[in-house]
């Protein structure tokens, strides 16, 4: 699938804006073959499983001008760089343990030259700052998650919506999610019509 799915979902982009998601397919492309970020399944569905996914946040929240987003344990860098493009006058931070996947981060945002992502090698538990919103993509149970990140959330909103968690998952989240009175969870197939994003959401939490 290419890249005119997102553009199908996203009807006001600006030419830089296209560009920079066109181009985004030749360097994962590139990067993939020297180092794995991303399975030899997806990158063929980068598209769909990769770009449009974490853009199923911004149907969510839209981030301000001047806002900072971290993204956590971003692998390949998502959802941190899609988001990024689609919102230039935010600061994105993403961030992950394993250094090959911040290296192709970094060539990613280089090749796009990208003035509004940070990428970053560490653990989010050793990063210092604070942000209005963190994002991620199922990189752990939300309690786990909830714990990795303690402290790192603004106080003070500068949005309608409290700051707090934007976490990308999937199927029965029930287990997962009962002791957090104040979550909201959407589905992302009320946004999108494809298959694959049957039982994909995105779970807010706000800071308590």
């Amino acid at each position: 699938m290419n890249v005119d799915l997102v553009f199908n979902y996203f009807t006001s982009l600006t030419n830089v804006q296209k560009e920079h998601l066109i181009g985004l397919e030749a360097l994962y492309q590139d990067w993939n073959k020297k180092i794995n970020v991303v399975s030899r399944k997806d990158i063929d569905e980068l598209y769909l499983r990769h770009v449009l996914h974490s853009l199923g946040i911004a149907k969510i929240q839209q981030f301000n001008e001047g806002a900072s987003v971290l993204d956590v344990g971003t692998g390949g860098g998502f959802p941190g760089i899609p988001l990024a493009i689609l919102f230039p006058e935010t600061q994105f931070t993403l961030v992950d343990a394993i250094g090959k996947k911040i290296k192709v981060v970094q060539e990613v945002i280089d090749g796009l030259q990208l003035k509004n992502v940070t990428a970053i090698h560490t653990r989010v538990e050793d990063l210092d700052g604070k942000f209005d919103f963190i994002v991620s993509r199922a990189v752990a149970a939300m309690p786990t998650f909830v714990r990795w990140t303690k402290g790192k959330i603004k106080k003070e909103s500068a949005h309608e919506r409290k700051n707090g968690i934007l976490y990308l998952k999937g199927g029965d989240l029930t287990e997962e999610l009962k002791d957090y009175r104040t979550v909201q969870v959407f589905d992302l197939n009320e946004y999108f019509k494809e298959d694959f994003f049957e039982t994909k959401k995105v779970v807010y939490l706000p800071l308590k």
